[in-house]
């Protein structure tokens, strides 16, 4: 008998804490039905990873979110990598994947490393400061916005922008008409930045620009493309670089570790977004009836992928629950996996690379200097405030 739960994974309980519910629906097995929204829900590893690889019967085009497109119009023009399958996501995910390869970013990278030491030595003026604000988010809105090539004039509007988009992927909860009453704005914004003419030369942007001029994208594909950039990129970073920061204040051992062996900065983001899980889930629709560990679910029925869950199954991870820099992270589905695996978590990890870098060399121990505040989101686990002390 399939397993059943009236939970809902979009409480302010839930977005709070997360991890009781997570094992709840492991323990319950591969799949549950949440009977609030009529769902399915995958929780463990197994499940996750093969519904995420698996594009042609879990889509992703009709919205990776709670709605289903469907049934239902989306309030915004979908993601064509995100919210689309072969063939129409072919041709924007090779110009991107091609635009933010190793090439480019080995061009970024001595700049970066460069701004993030500027930052943390502004900071690290004071011996107490908010992690989140001063370094989390000054960073990513810093370099990233750069890279693509906008103006920054306005930036403040990528953040609640973004913060609204992954509401809008759960439930039409209160949380999304918070943001519901500031988004025309900020939308506005996004969309103007994402024109030919308001992108700098030499930027990303540019180059999708140049990628519809020579034919392998459309006019009408580039902007949107672009806005995937500016709506993608920035929140996802915001909140990896806050989850391990977290998680380096709050285990003094694997900052030392990390002092110790700077190289280990890149494993240290990796396994932050295992332990913390920035997207907590995404969505798919079944394009058919299909057998899932023993559940027959229907053709167009919505199956919630808890990705932080999956990152902490004791199935595939010794202590799971353990923040550890000796630990292989590899495998986990933080960034996604398969066809529609993050684009930009090469970015993410070089922007984690520099910032982590600059403060290992700078900061002696980092701990908390007060209660850390969630900041709460349909999708994403992410901090308001973490006010944290440093020594030198």
């Amino acid at each position: 008998m399939l397993p059943a739960t009236d939970a809902d994974p979009f409480s302010h309980d839930v977005l709070e804490n997360p991890l009781p519910l997570h094992a709840k629906l492991r323990d319950a097995g591969p799949v549950v039905h949440l009977e609030r929204y009529d769902v399915y829900a995958l929780a463990r590893y197994e499940q996750v990873h093969a519904a995420l690889t698996d594009w042609q019967h879990f889509q992703s085009a009709a919205g990776v979110g709670l709605a289903n497109f469907r049934f239902e119009k989306p309030w915004r023009p979908p993601s064509l990598l995100l919210e689309a399958d072969p063939p129409g996501h072919d041709a924007p995910r090779a110009v991107l994947s091609k635009i933010l390869g190793p090439r480019a970013l080995r061009k970024l990278r001595a700049a970066w490393f460069a701004d993030a030491e500027k930052l943390v030595d502004e900071v690290l003026v004071d011996d107490e400061f908010d992690a989140v604000p001063a370094l989390a988010e000054a960073f990513p809105l810093r370099v990233f916005p750069d890279a693509v090539g906008i103006s920054k004039q306005g930036r403040e509007n990528l953040l609640p922008y973004g913060d609204h988009l992954f509401n809008s992927f759960g439930p039409p909860n209160d949380l999304v008409a918070r943001g519901q009453a500031k988004i025309g704005a900020s939308t506005e914004w996004v969309t103007a930045r994402c024109a030919r003419e308001e992108l700098a030369p030499g930027g990303f942007g540019a180059a999708i620009w140049a990628a519809a001029d020579h034919g392998d994208i459309t006019p009408a594909q580039a902007p949107l493309i672009v806005r995937s950039l500016l709506s993608a990129g920035v929140d996802t970073t915001v909140h990896g670089l806050a989850a391990v920061l977290y998680a380096l204040a709050v285990n003094p051992v694997q900052w030392q570790r990390l002092r110790d062996r700077p190289g280990l900065a890149r494993v240290a983001f990796d396994e932050a977004v295992r332990w913390e899980s920035p997207v907590q889930t995404f969505f798919r629709t079944t394009t058919a009836e299909l057998e899932i560990g023993g559940t027959v679910v229907p053709d167009g029925k919505k199956l919630l992928m808890f990705l932080g869950a999956a990152n902490r199954d004791p199935r595939r991870w010794d202590t799971p629950g353990e923040f550890d820099l000796f630990r292989d992270p590899s495998g986990h589905v933080g960034f996604g996996m398969g066809l529609h695996q993050c684009v930009g978590q090469h970015v993410a990890r070089l922007e984690a690379e520099a910032l982590l870098s600059a403060l290992a060399a700078r900061v002696r121990t980092i701990e908390p200097a007060g209660p850390a505040r969630r900041h709460h989101n349909n999708t994403l686990r992410a901090w308001e405030s973490l006010p944290v002390a440093i020594r030198r």
